[in-house]
């Protein structure tokens, strides 16, 4: 692994979702209209402020091993694969993860910014702008949880950051029912049969709702054990996710492979996948 400034890069990234989150915000706050893209799902003038603040922003981020490094997003991911498969490392960003959330109004949405490095995160940042919290994970570093993004400015250092922030997980989940969580806009009859395995396999399991990467954060954090994606999902809705479950000793298990999930494939479109907790072991879920 190059010797990389993860302080320096963790920091810019709060920085530009927080900015990020603040003009999210300012839409939400509207009366918003709500556009359609080619595959029916909805955009917001939201989904594009947060989009050009997080690109200018990465855009100046410092180098590594003194090459610009090259930005996929959402809103911006027509770069061809022969363009982006000699990328060693890329910023993976989605800037409005849960605009369905986010037009019901439920707060349920979250900014994604992720550091990908052969395939793997190595970097995750993910910000709930409604309750102005963060989640973020690096290599060496850990997983910790800010809830008081007001702190975050140009001139916090990275050791300020980590004593006002808690690390995760927060909960041993050893001592609690399983509890599965899953999206509150994508059920599946898959994810009703997984969770019928369960109960067979464990007893009472208990089951949680929620919208966007936050189901990532509540399986870092300790509050919920396993996550089953059967649905389709995008590297960009993953990667950030990934990060901050893996620095909290979870696993995020392909389904077919039951390997980690990669990153910067051909096909943007990520396989059907396990996430567990510290507690549980996602490959001997996968069934």
């Amino acid at each position: 692994m190059d010797n990389i400034q993860y302080d320096q890069l963790i920091m810019m990234a709060l920085l530009a979702a927080k900015r990020a989150g603040e003009a999210i915000l300012e839409v939400y706050d509207s009366d918003f209209t709500v556009e359609h893209k080619d595959d029916k799902s909805p955009l917001t003038l939201a989904d594009k402020r947060s989009h050009e603040i997080i690109m200018n922003d990465l855009k100046n981020a410092i180098n590594i091993n003194n090459t610009t490094v090259p930005i996929l997003s959402e809103e911006g991911k027509v770069i061809p694969y022969d363009e982006r498969k000699k990328w060693e490392y890329f910023w993976l960003v989605d800037p409005l993860d849960g605009t369905k959330e986010f037009v019901k109004r439920n707060g349920e949405f979250t900014v994604n910014i992720a550091l990908v490095h052969r395939n793997s995160p190595v970097l995750g940042i993910i910000y709930i702008p409604v309750k102005g919290t963060f989640y973020y994970a690096a290599i060496n570093l850990g997983t910790y949880k800010l809830v008081n993004s007001e702190i975050i400015t140009d001139n916090l250092s990275i050791k300020e950051l980590i004593d006002k922030s808690q690390k995760l997980p927060l909960n041993d989940r050893n001592n609690f029912p399983l509890t599965l969580i899953g999206s509150r806009s994508h059920a599946t009859a898959e994810l009703s049969e997984f969770t019928k395995r369960m109960n067979e396999k464990y007893g009472k399991v208990e089951f949680m709702s929620a919208g966007s990467s936050l189901k990532f954060c509540l399986i870092a954090e300790g509050k919920a054990d396993v996550y089953p994606r059967f649905g389709p999902t995008m590297e960009w809705d993953t990667a950030a996710g990934q990060a901050i479950v893996e620095h909290a000793k979870g696993k995020v298990i392909d389904i077919q492979t039951k390997e980690p999930l990669r990153y910067n494939k051909n096909d943007l479109l990520n396989p059907f996948f396990i996430v567990s907790s510290q507690s549980f072991s996602a490959s001997q879920l996968v069934c």
